[in-house]
């Protein structure tokens, strides 16, 4: 206990799944959590579970950006880890993607990220004591092997990874000692599957394929993800920056089927 002790964080999507998960693990821990969430039912369930501090927030939106990170800043004067997590799934197949749709993603899942970057990454260069920090942002296995049926998702995923690396060594080169990685998570079970569960047959057919894909024989827990994320966030990883860390079961280490 106490691997962040007094740690100021932010996560973007706090309110359900992985995010919610980071929320309640960074708080054990003994970090003083904000968390922003569009959904402001989940957001107050959250914070009454875990202690955190729900911010509304819609991470495309720049403006909702500025107004959380004032809010840390006004009422504790810096910001020691953030995590980008915010996403959504994509519009599905090439010949029938909606551009609006298209659009919506890429300005949840990049746009999104490189807003939570360049204003967490500005207050953590104004810590008191000198700039430090660790960004930590949330990408997927879709981003480093590309998935057939949905290649905005991919495309997105794979934008956050290389964010992630120019970020990093920009901070670095800059001799700011902030830190940026990325989590590339296999399918984990969260609400993001909801959707499919009213149709037995398109749930069971989903799951196998998600099965098929992990050489462990299982789907994710929102916890690993979220230890996963406390090991970055914590100084124990003091000389990761650039890096991706991968929690997939195995999903990108094997050829599908051998």
């Amino acid at each position: 206990m106490g691997r962040i002790e007094g740690k100021v964080a932010f996560v973007s999507g706090g309110g359900s799944g992985l995010g919610a998960a980071m929320v309640g693990r960074f708080a054990e821990e003994g970090a003083i959590v904000y968390f922003g969430d569009v959904n402001a039912q989940n957001g107050a369930e959250v914070a009454e579970a875990t202690g955190g501090v729900f911010v509304e927030q819609d991470v495309s939106r720049e403006d909702h950006w500025v107004s959380a990170i004032r809010q840390i800043e006004d009422q504790h004067g810096r910001l020691d880890i953030l995590v980008n997590n915010a996403g959504i799934l994509g519009p599905g197949a090439l010949e029938t993607i909606d551009l609006d749709a298209w659009n919506r993603l890429f300005a949840v899942n990049v746009t999104g990220v490189m807003l939570g970057c360049k204003h967490g990454g500005m207050l953590m260069q104004r810590n008191p004591g000198g700039p430090s920090g660790s960004i930590i942002n949330i990408s997927s296995n879709a981003g480093i092997l590309a998935t057939a049926t949905d290649c905005g998702y991919s495309a997105t995923k794979g934008a956050v990874k290389l964010m992630t690396q120019s970020i990093a060594i920009n901070f670095a080169r800059r001799g700011l000692p902030i830190r940026c990685n990325s989590i590339h998570p296999g399918p984990i079970d969260t609400p993001i599957f909801d959707q499919w569960k009213p149709n037995e047959k398109a749930a069971k057919r989903l799951e196998g394929t998600l099965l098929e894909m992990i050489p462990l024989g299982r789907l994710g827990h929102p916890r690993e993800i979220a230890n996963m994320a406390l090991y970055l966030a914590s100084d124990e990883s003091s000389f990761s920056t650039g890096s991706q860390f991968v929690v997939d079961g195995g999903g990108t280490s094997a050829l599908a089927g051998l």
